[in-house]
């Protein structure tokens, strides 16, 4: 029978196959299919210039084993990074480099990795010794030599130990004998020079302070709720030197682009690792992460100048606030042009925040092209489908190419890519904290959770990939700019909000306000200050501290104008820009897929995020699910989180938050995992059941 000439078999190149063990460590195994081509057995080389039909061509298949790494002890890890088969296994090496401080200290992996000095040679075989010297004698000395090599080259902080920077003296002493007159000796040395250097720089700038030395201090709020109180606070406000919004709209979207370019390129990946940057809130762990805490204070900087200089001035008519407003929407935009994603979620958290949303009669001065724009910014940050947008977006930043030039060939790659962009850390900080928070750090019988480290890596990699387009931004500092940003009072939440009663009395709902599209109808916030809860259970959740301070959702659009008015003393229910002391905050919208939790047939998992109804806003917590919790388990761990004494769990209820202003009621003793609406994000509120006569439960179809 002739078969049809173009069709082959389609077949997956890469199945998995299974596991299997060897010496402690578990890999898993996959069958790579390669295809290749051969002639029909009457058809050769001589016959190459009148080849037969395609039909009398067959495609043959090769099939290959491949195996990865999954879990090991730490000494098997360390053995593989010298002795594994990296054809095979191409991203242990770089995956282990990039995340080893997750599971164990630089310099416990320098003592297994590094091999001693030999014992020296007399002298009357020095010569053969030299003349005989080569590092092909010992391949495992040449791997370690070259491991050494791309870890200074990818991870140099790693070996950041001040003041003596031990670990890298060691592995200068390692490499002086190993390879001396290699690349990898030089940068060893080069490096201890550059750490020596920076020492240095950074005492004279502490003897010297800069013009940009963080934020300002916060308004302290005037205890009176008197106008007179607000005439104080205003008069507070008052700034030596021309304002922020005094300079044109490219100069500020600029230089708020190079500050956020210039802290990009400070971060180091590995702070960004939910393990890591989860610590941060913990007694003694100041010191934690601080390259990712200059990010959250140069955003939480921007989102406090939005606010204060919309706020700030009590005096300001109608038409002069819509004017700040519109020109706040155009530097947005122009950060979008920039490819400046920080900034610009940065400025559109403060605009969507509820300080200055609720300013209805300012809004409705705005025009209309300027509110255009601002509802299409704003879907850049849609919360729907975990951020679908704004992560689409940025791959396509990611993806785009400088112009080709008269003389390069078609399909080549560019000669100049553009700069940027500059991402939201906040995103791939989500993502790394529910990573951390799904899967565990080890497996039965005590061995590192490798295949977990691999998939932070894939994330970690992507923040380097995006360090690098960073580099190529060309923009000068204006000091008298960032001297003004600096000189921008920031308000506290609390004063956002009662400024901007002052502002404008509450009032019924205005027509002309911003309708920014949303899926639900609570303000998103999920607090930054998620940290692991240490010795829980299986079924846990890693957890909180808990704080009173929440932050400002930069991806949380604004309250709809159809949205109550908060009763008259109490908090807003979007809060105005956080304190100096206050976290990135992570906004996500739920939709995780079903996780199974490896070593338990049959359980799966749901990260969800919990709020409580009461006076302080809506602080997320966030809780791993499995499908065996019931709703009293699942009340007393989010009361837990919340620091709410755990007797009262009783006297909660469980709702599901759904699209449209609706709730679904979780009944007391229903399995929380399987009455809980899927098609819709996790998120869900407990309220006092005194207080839930007053909501309606509704079925989620």
């Amino acid at each position: 029978m002739q078969r049809t000439a173009g069709k082959e078999l389609v077949l997956a190149p890469l199945q998995d196959w299974g596991e299997e063990t060897e010496n402690g460590a578990v890999y898993s195994v996959s069958l790579r299919r390669q295809r290749s081509q051969r002639l029909s057995p009457g058809e050769g080389p001589r016959d190459s210039q009148a080849p037969g039909p395609i039909a009398d061509a067959f495609l043959h298949y090769r099939t290959s084993k491949v195996r990865a790494l999954r879990a090991a002890r730490l000494e098997r890890l360390v053995w593989e990074l010298v002795s594994g088969d990296h054809q095979q296994d191409p991203s242990f090496v770089p995956a282990f480099l990039a995340t080893h401080r997750a599971f164990v200290p630089t310099d416990q992996v320098l003592g297994l990795l590094l091999p001693p000095p030999p014992p020296p040679l007399p002298p009357w075989i020095e010569s053969k010794k030299m003349e005989g010297q080569d590092l092909s004698f010992n391949k495992n000395l040449r791997a370690v030599v070259s491991v050494l090599g791309s870890w200074l080259r990818d991870h140099p902080q790693d070996f950041w130990d001040p003041p003596a920077h031990s670990n890298l003296g060691s592995v200068c002493t390692f490499l002086g004998w190993a390879a001396p007159l290699g690349t990898e000796a030089l940068e060893a040395e080069k490096l201890l020079g550059d750490f020596l250097e920076e020492a240095e720089q950074e005492q004279e700038e502490e003897e010297q302070p800069t013009a940009w030395a963080g934020l300002p201090e916060t308004v302290q709020t005037p205890s009176p709720d008197s106008r007179e109180g607000y005439l104080e606070e205003e008069e507070g406000l008052v700034q030596e030197g021309p304002e922020l919004l005094e300079f044109s709209v490219n100069e500020v979207a600029e230089q708020l682009t190079l500050m956020d370019a210039e802290l990009f390129l400070r971060v180091r990946p590995w702070e960004c690792l939910g393990s890591v940057w989860s610590q941060r809130d913990r007694p003694g762990a100041a010191g934690i992460a601080p390259t990712v805490r200059a990010t959250v204070t140069q955003f939480n900087t921007v989102t406090g100048c939005v606010l204060g200089s919309v706020l700030g001035a009590l005096g300001l008519a109608t038409s002069q606030r819509a004017q700040r407003l519109e020109k706040w929407i155009r530097i947005a935009q122009r950060c979008r042009e920039l490819r400046n994603f920080s900034s610009l979620r940065a400025i559109l958290s403060a605009l969507q925040s509820n300080p200055i949303y609720r300013l209805k009669s300012s809004w409705g001065a705005v025009s209309r092209e300027p509110l255009s724009t601002f509802r299409k910014l704003s879907q850049i940050f849609s919360d729907e489908n975990n951020h679908l947008s704004s992560r689409e977006i940025l791959s396509q930043e990611e993806a785009t190419e400088g112009p080709q030039e008269e003389d390069t060939p078609p399909g080549s790659l560019p000669s100049k890519l553009p700069p940027g962009p500059v991402p939201y850390l906040g995103t791939f900080l989500t993502d790394l904290v529910m990573l951390d928070t799904a899967l565990p750090d080890m497996l039965e019988g005590d061995l590192i959770n490798f295949e977990k480290r691999r998939k932070e890596w894939e994330i970690l990699a992507r923040i380097q990939q995006l360090q690098r387009r960073c580099r190529s931004y060309c923009l000068s500092p204006h000091p008298p700019i960032l001297a003004a940003l600096r000189a921008q009072r920031q308000l506290s939440e609390e004063q956002s909000y009662r400024i901007s009663r002052v502002i404008e009395p509450p009032a019924a709902s205005c027509p002309s306000s911003p309708h920014v599209r949303r899926r639900i109808s609570l303000t998103k916030r999920l607090s930054a200050k998620l940290s692991r809860e240490r010795g829980s259970s299986p079924g846990g959740s890693p957890g909180d501290p808990s704080s009173p301070t929440s932050s400002l959702s930069p991806g949380s659009p604004p309250s709809s104008p159809r949205t109550r008015e908060p009763p008259p003393r109490s908090p807003p229910a979007s809060p105005g820009p956080p304190g100096p002391n206050t976290k990135l905050p992570l906004a996500l919208t739920l939709s995780c897929p079903r996780i199974p939790v490896v070593g338990q047939q049959g359980l799966e998992v749901r990260v969800i995020r919990v709020s409580i109804d009461n006076d302080h806003g809506n602080l997320y917590r966030s809780i791993l699910l499995t499908s065996q919790d019931k709703a009293p388990s699942v009340i007393q761990r989010a009361l837990q989180k919340h620091n709410v004494a755990q007797p009262w769990a009783h006297d909660y209820q469980l709702f599901q938050v759904l699209p449209g202003d609706r709730e679904l009621l979780i009944p007391d003793n229903a399995n929380v995992f399987y009455a809980m609406s899927p098609a819709t994000p996790g998120d869900f509120m407990l309220r006092r059941k005194e207080q839930a006569w007053h909501a309606t439960s509704v079925s989620p179809t």
